[in-house]
């Protein structure tokens, strides 16, 4: 039986029966959202500051997303990949423009980018009568939930329960260039690494580091993966995080905000690489459908035409600045640190941030975690500096209150 009307105690109870418990949901359920506003079923508001975990980053029901994904909806839905459809091309036309990249594949998630990244890595190798099968990850990182990218994601605790992992992934740790230099090989396929680890606890690569792991590659004659699934898309102020470093890598995946929402994801490669994928190699029935491609050139086009990247560097800068100040106010007993790159954020807290993300919650404003004592802030990049003003001092008023 349909449900006409939603009650979150009502909605909360349903979903706790019917549901795989996978995630431990706010107490509430979301109905409408609105640029950087959200409401709940009772008509409570809330301040975005997570952004659908950096998502939304044209904000929620995004206009001119919202118009491409109607006038596609009443044109083409699918079709599989067995035919050429023109919002594919349009969307991976531009993400070539703008990027290092020659070629693209579009899956539906960043999981699903991350695991034809990493299966590329090895048949390039396997082609070129290579025997190189190892990857190099890093301690604390994320990169997804299927077996293989589980592998890869470097915190043992999501792994637990689903051994035995692929064989060959190997962890070095984060920023310890020297350190990694000991994992790469000859028989090392390539290194995947987060420029600023998300769920890992939002810590941004160094230049020497990011730097180095390119040369290191070079040297060792592997590939160099970097995962911008939550730093792509302007979410560091550029549009790509590596352009920010002035790092090229040979493969880039991406996700989230590609969409504003909608389920897609993307890897991002260069001709002699993308070489070894042929027909009957890899595939998605759903991967870079025409309502889901749609969206992303809208995306795109906002970023790099309408604005918006401007503004989230600009953004990005003030709201550094906000939390910088927040942790010198609030002290060394409270905050460890204030960190991040633009609009990707984290405060890392002297006690677990469980408590400040239900105070914040509570005060009208949402933000998540990332690890046990780190809340993680990545709001729409379209947000005013008046609701920049009104997240921190909310998050601030409840940090000062939870940690006494």
């Amino acid at each position: 039986m349909s449900r006409a009307k939603s009650n979150s105690a009502a909605d909360q109870a349903l979903s706790e029966r019917i549901l795989v418990p996978t995630y431990l949901p706010q107490p509430m359920t979301l109905v409408r959202g609105e640029g950087c506003k959200l409401w709940d079923a009772e008509g409570n508001e809330y301040l975005d500051m997570m952004g659908g975990i950096a998502t939304a980053a044209l904000g929620h029901c995004n206009p001119k997303v919202a118009e491409a994904l109607a006038h596609q909806a009443g044109q083409l839905w699918h079709v599989s990949n067995l035919y050429t459809t023109t919002p594919q091309l349009d969307l991976a036309t531009r993400l070539i423009e703008h990027s290092f990249a020659d070629r693209v594949f579009f899956a539906n998630s960043g999981a699903e980018a991350n695991e034809v990244a990493l299966k590329l890595a090895r048949r390039h190798f396997y082609v070129g009568k290579q025997d190189r099968t190892e990857i190099v990850a890093f301690d604390g990182s994320f990169h997804g939930r299927t077996l293989l990218t589980l592998t890869a994601t470097g915190q043992p605790g999501y792994r637990e329960g689903f051994e035995p992992v692929v064989p060959g992934i190997h962890h070095a740790p984060y920023n310890d260039l020297e350190a990694t230099k000991k994992w790469v090989g000859d028989r090392t396929a390539a290194i995947l690494v987060e420029p600023i680890k998300g769920e890992g606890g939002v810590r941004p690569a160094t230049q020497e580091f990011l730097s180095g792991l390119r040369a290191l590659a070079d040297e060792r004659g592997c590939l160099l993966i970097f995962d911008e699934i939550q730093t792509g898309m302007g979410r560091t102020g550029a549009l790509f995080a590596y352009e920010k470093y002035g790092v090229v890598p040979d493969i880039m995946t991406l996700a989230k905000a590609l969409g504003n929402g909608i389920p897609i994801g993307a890897m991002l490669t260069r001709n002699e690489i993308a070489a070894a994928l042929v027909p009957g190699t890899h595939g998605s029935t759903f991967g870079g459908n025409p309502l889901a491609t749609a969206c992303g050139a809208a995306v795109m086009s906002e970023l790099t035409e309408g604005g918006v990247l401007a503004q989230a560097e600009q953004t990005g800068i003030q709201l550094g600045e906000r939390l910088d100040a927040m942790a010198t106010r609030l002290g060394a007993a409270r905050v460890v640190e204030a960190r991040g790159v633009g609009m990707l954020r984290g405060i890392e807290l002297t006690k677990p941030a469980d408590d400040v993300v239900t105070g914040c919650r509570e005060a009208g404003v949402l933000v998540i975690s990332a690890g046990a004592n780190v809340v993680r802030l990545a709001p729409p990049l379209t947000i005013s500096e008046a609701e920049i003003e009104r997240g921190v001092t909310v998050l601030e008023d409840v940090i000062a209150r939870v940690i006494a």
